[in-house]
């Protein structure tokens, strides 16, 4: 059974199980719109049902024809059979694929629900016998509904919202299925269904190396770099050098010989290529050589679950051992409301289970002062290592610093570095020493306030 409320898809997606089944007979039997309508439906989205047979017994049809219809047996009423017309098109019985639409139709046309009940079953437990594999619509919260519900093996429910359409699996006799919401998508192809993310459903061995930065102070402030299949938070205030510090790990990795993929969710290419370019990251070379993908995602036009399979696919097909999501409050965009750290949570999951790095940019509101946090979404205990960024003021002038905050897989220095942005790449300075309040940004000598 195939419920949901008018236009959320149901006969696309009996269409789809129709055409799927091209290399043997299928039967559409119509009890709502009228067999021309639905063909041409199909023809739109590119759905071929040359080899569908069709009972057409929606209204406009027998109004057409004065007749009336049933689901009796031909010795229980006059009106059609169904039955017989499904032995006159199959002689040696029933397709393997039958697509009834819309079963709950019949409702209106019966005294009592028992009726409606009896014949439905009649009809169903003859195409089922044959072999038939037979999916039906009906309208949520129709008369029919609830009766239906009860007489299919499987139950799939479509629903739309504000926030997008969404299949749900409600259940399906003897045999497992994918909980929870799925999202939908009608285009002019018809129906794309993207599964919600399961990281426990993903897995691949892999080997926990550390991976250097290719700046050997960075590197050693890190502990020999960050290791493979961690997930690391870059964060900082606005304009620090968050995406390049990733992007300057990901050159690195294309010195392994490794792919990686930068998810921007704010920023566009032809920026992130001239201020990579203007301190010596050959970015355009790195994307010719498909060593680094860059991948413009405008958040509101996907839901969380399109993104997951948009990293999917560069996971499991492209082979990207090391993502970058530029930046958490692009990716919040696509959540509309929902719980942010839920999504990030399971994507960050699927990525180290499939042994990629993954690099997390966060953005901090405060410029310097004020209470330090790693993050506004709840998602630091996910991060593996924490590298923060900071401004600072000294000798009046502004300067920046990073630091390592977090590092689960090994040790690591606990000093800050002065960090700058040169001509020439990256530069991380010599620990910074005798200095109090540099995480505040306000900071100053050890001892001045105390008069010494």
């Amino acid at each position: 059974m195939i419920s949901g409320g008018p236009g959320t898809g149901k006969t696309t997606l009996g269409l789809h199980f129709l055409a799927a089944g091209s290399d043997s007979p299928a039967l559409l039997i119509s009890m709502g719109e009228a067999e021309r309508n639905i063909r041409s439906d199909a023809a739109a989205i590119g759905l071929d049902l040359d080899h569908v047979k069709a009972i057409d017994l929606s209204p406009g049809a027998q109004a057409s024809s004065g007749a009336a219809y049933t689901l009796l047996e031909p010795w229980e009423a006059e009106p059609t059979d169904i039955r017989a017309r499904v032995d006159e098109i199959f002689p040696h019985g029933p397709p393997a694929r039958v697509f009834i639409d819309a079963l709950s139709q019949y409702r209106h046309l019966v005294p009592d629900a028992f009726q409606f009940r009896k014949q439905v079953m009649s009809l169903l437990e003859y195409l089922t016998r044959s072999g038939s594999t037979v999916l039906y619509t009906a309208e949520l919260g129709s008369a029919a509904d609830e009766d239906l519900q009860y007489l299919g093996d499987g139950i799939l429910r479509l629903d739309w919202a504000p926030t997008g359409r969404t299949l749900s699996v409600v259940k399906f006799r003897g045999s497992a299925f994918a909980e929870g919401r799925h999202t939908v998508r009608l285009t002019g192809r018809g129906m794309q269904v993207f599964e919600r993310l399961v990281p426990s459903d993903h897995t691949q061995a892999f080997r926990s190396v550390p991976l250097p930065s290719g700046v050997p102070e960075l590197d050693t402030l890190t502990g020999g770099g960050l290791e493979r299949g961690t997930v690391t938070v870059i964060s900082g205030p606005t304009g620090v050098g968050k995406s390049t510090l990733g992007v300057q790990f990901m050159r690195e990795a294309a010195r392994r010989d490794e792919r990686s993929v930068v998810f921007s969710f704010e920023e566009k290419l032809a920026t992130l290529r001239h201020r990579c370019e203007q301190i010596g990251i050959p970015l355009t070379e790195l994307i010719a050589s498909d060593s680094l993908a860059v991948e413009e995602v405008e958040a509101l036009q996907y839901t969380p679950d399109e993104f997951a399979w948009k990293v999917r696919v560069e996971v499991e097909d492209r082979g990207a051992r090391m993502v970058m999501l530029d930046s958490l409050a692009g990716f919040r965009q696509s959540i509309q409301g929902d719980d942010v750290a839920r999504h990030v949570h399971a994507l960050c999951r699927y990525l180290s289970n499939m042994g990629v790095t993954v690099l997390l940019i966060n953005e901090v509101g405060t410029i310097a002062g004020g209470e330090l946090r790693v993050s506004d979404y709840g998602i630091s205990y996910l991060a593996d290592a924490v590298l923060l960024l900071r401004y600072l003021e000294l000798d009046g002038e502004l300067r920046k610093t990073i630091g390592v905050l977090k590092k689960r897989t090994g040790d690591f220095e606990k000093t800050l570095r002065e960090f700058e942005i040169t001509s020439t790449g990256l530069r991380v300075g010599e620990p910074l020493h005798g200095l109090r309040g540099v995480l505040r940004g306000v900071p100053e000598m050890a001892g001045e306030s105390d008069g010494r």
